[in-house]
């Protein structure tokens, strides 16, 4: 499978920016759409795919993502500062987590744990959100700087939201490792954002 195509960066691009997309649906609303939900924590546990597609269960696992991203680079201003916030704060945390071996490896270890939890009781089943969630606490959140998510108190103050959140994240972070192992770079997001805006495009037309 050959990673290093505009294609897969735009699909990997996408995935950073649904998971920021839906962490910001959580935190302002309580919820978040249920079908790019389940595809972008289910993302997570696919160590193995046969292609950057299938990690999402095909190109419609990421429409939303699409969308958003379609959105943000349509204009001379940024249509949703925060998300973009999101989004480059995870590929920043990507960047610090690449030179921390050990804590990859508590990653690894906790995703595996996470596997086995969902084959029991099913992807989106709160003891498989917790233990996903526990695990970026524990390991992605002590990075400086911390992702500081805004939104409602209300919905950030119950722990079922704050373990989506957290998972949520935990997959933009995987995304933005899939981003860099297609290539993708901030110069290359920024030499070529015209084109990856026209793959984009492009992409949304056969959904």
């Amino acid at each position: 499978m050959q990673l290093n195509t505009l294609t897969n960066q735009a699909i990997a691009l996408a995935a950073i920016a649904q998971a920021a997309a839906l962490v910001q649906q959580l935190a302002t609303t309580g919820k978040a759409e249920s079908a790019p939900l389940e595809i972008s924590i289910g993302s997570i546990l696919k160590i193995d795919s046969d292609s950057v597609e299938g990690i999402f269960n095909g190109l419609g696992g990421v429409k939303l993502g699409l969308e958003q991203l379609d959105q943000q680079l349509s204009g001379y201003q940024i249509a949703n500062p925060e998300q973009a916030r999101y989004a480059a704060s995870l590929v920043f945390l990507e960047r610090q987590l690449s030179s921390r071996p050990e804590m990859l490896k508590t990653i690894q270890t906790g995703i595996q744990k996470a596997q086995r939890q969902s084959e029991t009781f099913g992807l989106l089943h709160e003891n498989v959100l917790a233990n996903l969630g526990d695990l970026y606490h524990s390991t992605l959140s002590t990075l400086q700087p911390r992702i500081m998510v805004n939104g409602e108190q209300t919905y950030l103050s119950r722990p079922e939201t704050v373990n989506k959140i957290r998972a949520l994240l935990l997959a933009g972070i995987r995304a933005a490792i899939l981003w860099k192992q297609c290539g993708g770079t901030r110069w290359k997001f920024l030499l070529f954002r015209k084109k990856l805006q026209t793959e984009i495009e492009n992409l949304l037309k056969q959904l």
